[in-house]
């Protein structure tokens, strides 16, 4: 399993646009209801800042996510929006889950 959370801090003007391009990327993800992948983003209180942690169950899955198109327009709009805090990235070992993610 791999975990991977991403923070970063968006332009007041883009978030709106930003928590779209989101949306997009989640919907697709339910579409496609792939097993190996299970993703959030969360806006924090100061109403610009976005966490986004996602579980996979391999490599793969996360390759999958990343070759998404809704994912790589979700990046690309972001990149070029600019940010206040750029994107810092932490891998993360998991401890325990009050539900099991990937049913093994």
């Amino acid at each position: 399993m791999k975990i991977v959370k991403v923070i970063y801090t968006t332009k007041p003007d883009f978030v709106e646009q930003n928590m779209g391009n989101i949306k997009t990327v989640m919907n697709d993800l339910q579409q496609i209801n792939h097993s190996g992948i299970f993703y959030n983003s969360c806006l924090s209180s100061d109403g610009k800042t976005f966490i986004h942690t996602a579980f996979f169950k391999s490599d793969d899955d996360q390759k999958l996510l990343n070759e998404l198109p809704a994912f790589k327009h979700f990046q690309e709009q972001l990149k070029s929006a600019g940010f206040e805090v750029p994107p810092k990235q932490e891998l993360l070992t998991l401890v325990g889950s009050s539900s099991n993610i990937f049913n093994s």
